[in-house]
């Protein structure tokens, strides 16, 4: 079983891209993130005529995710509980039922960037990150294959990005951002990716400035954390970089987990 995460940066104007890659990959599930369209606005019959169930939960011009699955969707739950005043669309989790009776479930996760740090934008992101441990910890308690993908905002370690000091005053490489993730992972969630292979130089995002991507100036944000009973079934990761080398791409690059799950 393939799952995927992807911030495609406007599914409106990466459509092409994201047929392209359903069409050549066929992951079992997609994570998308920053679809930057209202639900009535996403290209749900393209999607469905490749195979896909679709739920959404977006935004006018900004924010925005989406699961795509070639199999059954339920239990689809839209808003990262914890402050219901929050009205920001940055979460969509779902049920994904296998053959036999089995399930996983699924979340898509678009973290709050928080910049600049010192700013009301740095104390959401980390409330965010406090609503989403909290939340986390509650699917543990379920005892089931749960995979937590997507855009999460932080660079985890100084591994995974190619120039430190350019990051140095970004929300995405501070203490206390660096500080969450490892909270997260510390409930018993594992990095997939980290799992599988440890080197430097691993990245997901290439910023369009200064030929950050010709020069490989990347950084790691979008991660797929995985459960105990995901964890166990983990055979590989793959970091799908061909795709930021298409025209006016997406910032970031898809990133999949192949789990030893039954699809049919």
């Amino acid at each position: 079983m393939i799952i995927a995460t992807w911030n495609v940066n406007s599914v409106k104007q990466r459509l092409g891209h994201l047929q392209k890659f359903l069409t050549e990959t066929r992951p079992d599930v997609l994570c998308l993130q920053e679809i930057k369209c209202v639900d009535e606005a996403f290209p749900r019959l393209e999607v469905e005529d490749l195979g896909y169930n679709v739920a959404v939960h977006g935004q006018k011009g900004f924010n925005g995710v989406a699961i795509l699955s070639r199999l059954p969707l339920a239990d689809v739950t839209p808003r990262l509980p914890g402050n219901e005043e929050d009205v920001q669309s940055r979460y969509l989790e779902a049920v994904i039922s296998l053959p036999g009776g089995k399930s996983v479930r699924v979340a898509s996760i678009y973290l709050p960037n928080g910049n600049p740090i010192g700013t009301e934008k740095f104390t959401y992101k980390l409330a965010w990150m406090d609503r989403l441990r909290n939340h986390a910890a509650e699917l543990l308690a379920l005892e089931e294959p749960t995979i937590l993908g997507g855009d999460y905002n932080v660079i985890p370690e100084f591994k995974d990005v190619s120039d430190p000091e350019a990051w140095a005053n970004d929300a995405l490489l501070q203490p206390e951002s660096r500080a969450a993730y490892r909270r997260l992972l510390g409930l018993g969630y594992t990095d997939a990716l980290r799992a599988c292979d440890d080197r430097g130089g691993l990245y997901t995002f290439w910023d369009y400035q200064a030929g950050a991507w010709q020069k490989n100036k990347g950084i790691r944000i979008d991660h797929l954390l995985l459960s105990p009973q995901a964890a166990d079934r983990l055979k590989e990761v793959e970091i799908h970089k061909r795709m930021r080398a298409l025209d006016k791409p997406s910032d970031h690059v898809p990133v999949s987990v192949t789990l030893d799950l039954p699809t049919d």
